[in-house]
């Protein structure tokens, strides 16, 4: 049977911790499923001029946080994802730095490395980058190429950019990093934030974005979610073009067309959250032809203006889309990942009666049954949100190695055993009994805050 664990990663040395430590981020070494590393708006504890990673060692039980990034700022990085390389155990980081606000590419040799992180790439107009890393084998010898989705909200029209690298392990900086422009198809005026990458082993890359085709009063945008594919891993003299659009034979496939949502950063739409850039895409690493999205919009939910969590899937590489499963009403912070049994999760945060659910599900059939977990749940209004945005966040991660799925998401960090239906493990000091968060010394009481939860699914 299968068997899910839930760790709040804070370490004790950080129990007086009580920010909102959200938008979480998670990579897995796929040669050493021990080790990996997640990410947050964690600053640094020491206010040193590096931000810090969380460590685990021994699969997510504990963690340690490892100051290691560039920019240290009041949240610590910016935006900030990670990734693995299928071999050799590089880790590679996108942030916006914590300090500058640039667009950073980072590397390091191992996750554990107290060095401060290599900057390969860094340049300023950019939004929410995305990580996502493989390893390329021939003649016995590995490459790492490495996917870095971005906005380029410094240019005109189309900004979803991917930055490439086919062997980003060794060089030098920029050590092969170029930008790739997506979005080139006249009516688009922007590009949402997400620019989401779903790479296979046989050298198929999906990358999926939100073209914006219009705007209107009340912060409300007409958005499209367009994939495009690359058949060569991103190789050759025309990335990403493999997939044109059946009805205007442009780059991309448009999945769903004409979406509405309301789109403003500064702006509460759902309890203390904001939204409109929410987006995820997954490829069954048993099957490249097999491709599925999740996405939000303000339409068909039971009232006009509920937020609503959508899936698509495509079975021939991108080119026609089908409902998968049913709607989710205030469903938000999707993440789809398939594992090597061609089992698809989805893991989703959800408010419902003003109180937010992480939930997990995952199906073997298309969502005709489901294994359904919820993994937290806790009230939406605790703690108050302050001045800061996103709360939760924009995203949750999650990934799988295998047969097993880890994941990501932040929440209430309560120490109330109902709040976790699966149970819980804290490092942070927390009496359950009296359902209270203790400070370093074990007595002084802390308010709740926003922490990084982890979660693993093993088969």
């Amino acid at each position: 049977m299968p068997t899910i664990k839930v760790v709040d990663i804070t370490p004790r040395a950080q129990s007086g911790d009580v920010g909102l430590d959200s938008e979480p981020n998670l990579a897995v070494n796929p040669e050493n499923p021990d080790e990996l590393v997640a990410t947050a708006f964690t600053p640094d504890p020491m206010n040193g001029p590096l931000a810090p990673v969380y460590v685990s060692t021994d699969g997510g039980d504990t963690w340690v946080l490892n100051s290691v990034v560039p920019g240290n700022g009041g949240l610590g990085t910016g935006d900030i994802s990670v990734g693995f390389g299928a071999k050799g155990g590089r880790l590679y980081t996108g942030i916006l730095n914590g300090v500058t606000g640039d667009l950073q590419i980072l590397r390091a040799p191992v996750a554990t490395s107290t060095a401060p992180m290599a900057v390969l790439v860094d340049r300023s107009g950019e939004d929410q980058p995305w990580v996502v890393a493989t390893t390329a084998t021939a003649n016995g010898s590995g490459t790492d190429r490495v996917y870095i989705g971005n906005n380029d909200v410094a240019r005109q029209g189309g900004t979803a950019t991917v930055d490439v690298s086919h062997d980003a392990g060794t060089g030098p900086a920029p050590a092969g990093f170029a930008p790739v422009l997506l979005d080139r198809r006249a009516g688009t005026l922007f590009d949402g934030p997400p620019v989401r990458i779903a790479a296979h082993p046989d050298g198929t890359v999906y990358v999926a974005f939100m073209s914006i085709t219009a705007t209107g009063a009340g912060s409300v945008i007409t958005f499209d979610v367009v994939v495009t594919r690359d058949d060569k891993g991103g190789i050759g003299p025309n990335p990403f073009e493999d997939l044109l659009d059946s009805a205007d034979s442009e780059v991309g496939q448009r999945a769903v067309t004409g979406r509405k949502v309301r789109f403003n950063p500064r702006q509460r739409t759902l309890g203390q959250e904001r939204t409109g850039a929410d987006l995820s895409v997954a490829v069954d690493p048993t099957d490249s032809n097999s491709v599925w999205i999740a996405y939000c919009d303000n339409l068909g939910g039971t009232a006009p203006t509920d937020y609503v969590l959508h899936s698509r899937h495509s079975a021939d590489r991108g080119q026609t889309w089908s409902a998968a499963r049913p709607d989710v009403v205030n469903g938000k912070n999707p993440s789809l990942a398939v594992n090597s049994d061609g089992l698809v999760g989805l893991v989703y945060q959800q408010l419902v009666h003003n109180q937010w659910s992480t939930v997990l599900e995952l199906t073997a059939d298309g969502f005709g049954t489901t294994e359904s977990h919820v993994l937290h749940q806790a009230p939406g209004d605790v703690p108050p949100a302050g001045a800061q945005l996103p709360y939760l966040g924009d995203y949750i991660r999650m990934v799988t190695v295998g047969k097993d799925f880890y994941g990501i998401f932040a929440g209430n960090n309560t120490p109330d055993q109902a709040n976790f239906p699966v149970g819980v493990t804290y490092q942070r000091n927390a009496n359950f009994t009296t359902r209270q968060l203790l400070s370093t010394d074990g007595v002084t009481k802390v308010a709740p805050s926003i922490d990084p939860f982890f979660f693993h699914r093993a088969a």
